[in-house]
């Protein structure tokens, strides 16, 4: 990493960095939020969860061409393809998502557990085969971590889900490489770092920046609402020390996911922060707060990959620290989408 001055730093010049955990929609949606993305990200993990889920190798790669069709012409950006677990997910769909080269990973979703969730797995033995497969061709699971138990409180899910499913299923298959991702609690902290080698977890932006408090403050903030929900100060202070301290482990994973306004502001409001118009900015405020800034690039840019088993990108990006004032809204297709820090200011700003 690349520094310019010895007191307040003011500009900061990393290598590209890439996004591990990204939804784009589809149709109109994905037009109008793409470019923020590619503007700040080299390449970036497209989740699968749409209106049909991706559930098929085909299906990706439809989808990797739309994304393609969609990306402006003075912009390059790499959409890494995963496919949708269900419980009737075939062995033979991890062949196939091998063999094309463009699919990295299978999304583990429990039913019910997020947005666009429904058809996601009911019970983790339905995908013993499947998961066995992925262990032998060495295809990455990305996991959303919580159980959908409605006698856990909705804070303890995480910690429920690493006792009950994913402990386990580590322990049962050695060989599966496992991101957990959009880690929240203290408890996930301590289980990927005590992990076999193979288990590693993205930390998004919201999560080292608030928390739960922030789904309150002047009032209901359904802007801040997210899953998994913000957590106490204490599991924000240990996610901000695991990145801090450059843990290798621990990378990039906005998790920015974008609603239409009138589908957050609702009586029962949609999860999901979209923060793609910050999406590295907004992690420099974190690693400065954290006095960690020059472990920013090993995250945004180098463990991921390292993970993937990618190599690193050979650009750079230049941040300034020049405050911006963030729109109350952008557009969204035909309605409005409104973005973290909306009507506020992020410190640090992306250079032309």
């Amino acid at each position: 990493m690349r520094r310019a001055g010895t007191a307040r730093l003011t500009r900061l010049t990393i290598r590209r960095p890439d996004d591990w955990h990204l939804h784009l929609r589809d149709g109109a949606a994905l037009r109008a939020v793409l470019p923020f993305s590619a503007a700040r990200f080299a390449r970036a993990i497209v989740m699968p969860n749409l209106t049909p889920a991706v559930t098929t190798t085909a299906q990706a790669l439809d989808y990797r061409r739309r994304i393609l069709a969609a990306l402006p012409a003075h912009l390059k950006f790499e959409p890494l393809m995963t496919l949708y677990l269900t419980d009737d997910t075939p062995a033979a769909e991890v062949d196939r998502a091998k063999d094309s080269g463009c699919v990295f990973g299978f999304k583990l979703y429990p039913a019910g557990a997020t947005t666009h969730s429904e058809s996601g797995v009911t019970d983790i033995g339905r995908i013993a085969a499947v998961l066995a497969r992925m262990a032998e061709l060495d295809m990455v699971l990305q996991v959303h971590g919580e159980v959908t138990d409605p006698a856990v409180d909705v804070f303890d899910r995480e910690a429920r889900f690493i006792e009950r499913t994913l402990a386990p299923l580590v322990e049962r298959l050695p060989a599966l490489r496992v991101v957990f991702e959009h880690i929240t609690t203290r408890a996930a902290v301590e289980f990927v770092r005590g992990a076999r080698p193979g288990v590693a977890a993205t930390v998004t932006p919201q999560h080292l920046l608030m928390n739960r408090n922030a789904l309150f403050a002047g009032g209901i903030r359904p802007h801040h609402y997210c899953a998994p929900v913000l957590k106490a100060e204490g599991d924000r202070a240990a996610l901000l020390e695991a990145v801090a301290r450059g843990e290798p482990r621990f990378f990039l994973g906005t998790d920015s996911a974008p609603h239409a306004r009138a589908a957050k502001e609702a009586a029962c409001g949609c999860a999901g922060i979209f923060s793609a118009h910050g999406g590295i900015e907004l992690y420099a405020e974190a690693f400065e707060a954290a006095g960690a800034l020059d472990k920013l690039e090993g995250f945004a840019a180098l463990n991921g990959a390292d993970f993937y088993r990618l190599p690193h990108n050979s650009g750079t990006i230049t941040l300034l620290r020049e405050p911006w004032d963030v729109p109350g809204h952008y557009p969204f297709a035909a309605e409005q989408l409104v973005p973290l820090r909306a009507g506020e200011r992020i410190a640090w700003r992306l250079a032309p």
